[in-house]
């Protein structure tokens, strides 16, 4: 079961699990195979640097010896491969995304303050330098991976940010991860997969410089990389598979919660999915929802697994009971389909992003049209921990100015600390400065 022991002897006797994941509860992390596949890749980029890193491209992802950096006229000739309502939606995402990022952005002020006469304090929002985005395009290339991580950085004014896109079974760039790198504003984008990838942006081997973060989802091997760099290199989060949750009452229309539901189950066969209501009748009704969809679901193969092995559906006494079992999930997407929606938006504390009434759906923050971010925490990261955001690439610098006037106030108060701890060379700093006030006021 995902709850934890002490969540379920708190609320003993109070819900009831209807489905409990096949498999036993939340899929591992990590992987010990991939743990050592990724330790021994890394050593060696370290060692030999870009020869190691197209022997992998080659062998892993069929790289064909081509130029490593895509062109310029290539990121911008890419929509022209595309449908034109393909290119258009990419184009209403990007845009959509910015828009966002750039309010966020807006909202973030610098802050001054005067503590007291002569000491002033405050923090200046600068970016970091370099950024390195990944951008997969595996089994589902994720097209709006770069509106969530290129777009927003730049949004954040980033002054470098360069992407790593793997190649497709013709040798090239997926063309609508590319289109939607370039009108998200990305400065150079490479044609390199996986561990390799992560490895040249975090160790210069592409670009400009060494990365100073790295952002993007990715496979195993790809979340593995970016844990064993965090160090060398900023990362956004350590994201495991897609997630998603429901809160729903007899309010909620079973056949939309059901779609909600498989809608991230395809994802991957170890991807969570969750339903906590408050009334039994709809947990029968998307569970024989479920069973009716993945019937004739394309995706089946893959949402069919995740549901029996990673699925879940509880039902709770009341609204309280709810929340509080979904807090103690921390799902990464929450949906709230309920006639108390705003209750459970005042009340729940731990969550991805949320997605508010019937008419909200995961898929429109996924595909970039919400204008929210999809990076976000997963395996209950969301407690203690948030997505992707324009605060993320920007930090806060702490600065303070001391007038002459102010000396006072702060030397005697650090002398005295500084005797006790036994510093004497932090107390001098203080005492040279109180003599030197004594000496211009004599």
């Amino acid at each position: 079961m995902y709850f934890t022991e002490a969540t379920q002897r708190r609320f003993a006797g109070r819900f009831t699990v209807v489905k409990e994941p096949a498999a036993g509860g939340a899929p591992a992390q990590r992987d010990a195979g991939v743990i050592d596949t990724v330790t021994r890749m890394l050593d060696r980029i370290r060692a030999e640097g870009l020869d190691a890193v197209t022997r992998y491209a080659a062998e892993l992802d069929g790289y064909d010896g081509r130029p490593l950096e895509i062109s310029r006229e290539e990121m911008r000739r890419s929509g022209d491969a595309l449908p034109g309502d393909l290119r258009a939606a990419i184009e209403l995402g990007a845009a959509r995304t910015a828009a966002f990022a750039k309010a966020s952005r807006d909202a973030l002020k610098d802050l001054e303050v005067e503590l007291e006469p002569g000491l002033v304090a405050g923090y200046r929002y600068v970016p970091v330098q370099r950024v390195g985005a990944y951008l997969p395009a595996g089994r589902f290339p994720l097209t709006a991976s770069a509106f969530m991580t290129v777009n927003v950085a730049k949004a954040a004014g980033v002054p470098s940010v360069v992407a790593c896109t793997p190649p497709q079974p013709d040798g090239g760039p997926n063309p609508a991860v590319l289109y939607a790198a370039y009108v998200s504003g990305v400065d150079r984008v490479f044609l390199l997969g996986g561990v390799q990838a992560l490895a040249s942006m975090a160790y210069g081997l592409v670009g400009d410089a060494p990365a100073d973060m790295l952002v993007g989802a990715g496979n195993a091997f790809v979340a593995e990389a970016k844990r064993q760099l965090f160090g060398t290199v900023a990362i956004d989060l350590l994201a495991g598979p897609s997630e998603v949750a429901v809160i729903a009452d007899e309010t909620a229309d079973p056949e939309l919660v059901a779609a909600d539901l498989l809608g991230q189950a395809e994802h991957g066969p170890d991807s969570p999915a969750a339903l906590i209501t408050t009334n039994a009748d709809l947990a029968a009704q998307v569970t024989a929802e479920i069973d009716r969809q993945l019937a004739t679901l394309a995706t089946a193969p893959i949402a069919g697994p995740a549901w029996r092995d990673h699925g879940s559906i509880t039902v709770a006494a009341d609204r309280e009971t709810a929340a509080a079992l979904m807090d103690d999930l921390a799902p990464e997407h929450l949906e709230i389909q309920t006639a108390d929606d705003d209750w459970y938006h005042e009340h729940l504390t731990a969550y991805g992003s949320l997605f508010l009434g019937p008419w909200s759906t995961v898929a429109y923050s996924d595909k970039g049209m919400a204008g929210t971010n999809h990076v976000l925490p997963t395996a209950g990261g969301a407690r203690h921990g948030a997505g992707l955001s324009v605060s993320r690439f920007l930090r806060p610098l702490t600065y303070q100015r001391v007038a002459r006037e102010a000396t006072p106030a702060l030397a005697g108060a650090v002398e005295v600390i500084s005797a006790s701890e036994g510093m004497a060379a932090h107390r001098a700093t203080a005492t040279l400065r109180t003599q030197r006030l004594a000496l211009q006021e004599a």
